[in-house]
């Protein structure tokens, strides 16, 4: 199935949570505390991180990023008591690709597991596995964003995100539909991570690729040369 890092400092969060996801068939590694998920990330790569932010050696966000660097191809879900917009805003800036507030319950969390596994498999909607914007080249089979000017390295939610907004380039899209398809079709939360990610987006792909916001409806990617 799936290698999965757990990072909690909770004894009966972090057990249970590993003989939950070991009993679906995934190799889940429990780490709790800061220095153990370090250790655990220079020895190899995992498809999925579950972070909690307030452990006691380390600092949650450093280590959200700290974790970023390390595993890029990872998907971080962040385990948080904080509820604070703000504290989800920072999150996502540090690198999470999701989060969930304490106290969650085990069949969302287990939803939102398998909706990022499934959404980072290869081919998984029978789309073209490449996608030609511009001078942008996207290769879905290879997860890789590429530019005359070499490759955009993209977290796995960004890859997501704009690949949906490029098989629909030139259309808008809602913002509900932009979350179900990226994210969970039975997402709760506050949709800011979405705008989080559309930032991140033009940050790293610049001129001359466009996305346009659409205020109180969503977003649209416009085709190559209509700017």
């Amino acid at each position: 199935m799936a290698r999965i890092v757990i990072v909690e400092d909770d004894d009966a969060i972090g057990g249970r949570l590993t003989a939950t996801l070991r009993a679906q068939g995934h190799d889940s590694e429990w780490c709790p505390d800061g220095a153990a998920a370090l250790e655990r990330a220079a020895r190899g790569p995992a498809e999925l991180v579950l972070l909690d932010l307030g452990l006691p050696d380390a600092d949650g966000f450093e280590l959200c990023r700290s974790m970023r660097e390390r595993l890029p191809g990872a998907v971080v879900v962040v385990l948080t008591a904080r509820t604070g917009e703000m504290d989800v805003i920072q999150a996502l800036e540090s690198g999470a690709d999701d989060y969930l507030t304490k106290p969650f319950r085990l069949a969302e969390l287990q939803a939102r597991i398998a909706a990022h596994l499934r959404r980072a498999s290869p081919g998984r909607d029978g789309g073209a596995d490449r996608i030609r914007h511009g001078d942008l080249l996207i290769d879905r089979t290879a997860r890789r964003c590429l530019t005359p000017a070499g490759e955009v390295e993209l977290r796995p939610k960004e890859f997501d995100l704009l690949v949906r907004l490029a098989v629909s380039a030139g259309r808008a899209v809602r913002r509900e539909d932009l979350m179900s398809d990226v994210w969970d079709e039975n997402w709760f939360g506050s949709t800011k991570t979405l705008d989080v990610h559309v930032a991140a987006l033009r940050r790293k792909l610049g001129d001359p690729v466009r996305i346009t916001t659409l205020r109180h409806f969503g977003y649209r990617l416009e085709p190559p040369g209509e700017h």
